[in-house]
């Protein structure tokens, strides 16, 4: 793809204006590149697309999200530090923000690793990478789905969890069919969720399908999906 003479011009431009930022020290280099890269997110024609804009933020101003379902065992968990140790950060963490702060929508270990590992910590200078989820997704349940979408296909969703988020959307006045499709649930397994928190008496004239069966859950259950997050 070639950038024409208007284009390779501006490169030009762009690349004495920075060799400024080889001599700053590393946060005030890491503040100039994201002024920069914010700027040009703003005319880039995948603005809409948040991973155009990666930004490195304070480790300190990203703090977890109170709804997270999924879970890692310790011995996967070694491995993300093992990975990102490795291999460096190849995923940002998924965010949005809220009253200053940055809450995760998806990355909860990889923030983990990055705070609690000090030689990662030491290494990116006790930033975090970091991408926005669209401004428009205001509403917390918007973000509970958001985080459920991206954590759906890997690692555990204890069941208990799963089942508390999907009577929270519903206190939230989300139909079932809503609930499904922001999920990526049948309406059996939407319906099973509810009647785990004990309110199967607003549901009283709903069925399961024949296909699920009757078992005893407890908090230790979870649902297992392939990968990690």
């Amino acid at each position: 793809m070639e950038t024409g003479l208007i284009g390779a011009a501006i490169v030009r431009e762009v690349t004495k204006a920075i060799e400024a930022i080889c001599d700053m020290p590393p946060q005030m280099a890491i503040a100039t590149i994201n002024d920069i890269k914010r700027a040009l997110h703003a005319v880039s024609p995948m603005k809409a697309e948040p991973v155009d804009c990666v930004l490195w933020v304070p480790a300190d101003s990203v703090t977890a999200n109170d709804y997270n379902p999924n879970s890692v065992a310790p011995p996967e968990m070694k491995l993300l530090e093992v990975s990102i140790g490795e291999d460096g950060y190849t995923q940002p963490i998924v965010t949005f923000r809220e009253d200053g702060t940055r809450v995760v929508v998806d990355g909860f270990h990889r923030n983990r690793v990055g705070k609690e590992c000090a030689a990662i910590r030491k290494r990116v200078h006790g930033m975090l990478p970091v991408v926005t989820i669209n401004d428009d997704r205001t509403d917390k349940g918007d973000r509970i789905a958001a985080t459920i979408r991206h954590n759906r296909a890997r690692g555990k969703h204890k069941v208990s969890a799963m089942s508390d988020i999907v009577v929270e959307l519903k206190r939230r006045n989300w139909s079932d069919e809503k609930i499904g499709r922001e999920l990526g649930m049948d309406p059996d397994e939407v319906l099973r969720l509810t009647q785990i928190s004990g309110l199967a008496e607003m549901f009283s004239d709903r069925e399961f399908s024949e296909a699920w069966e009757a078992t005893e859950l407890t908090d230790d259950d979870s649902i297992d999906i392939v990968g990690e997050s």
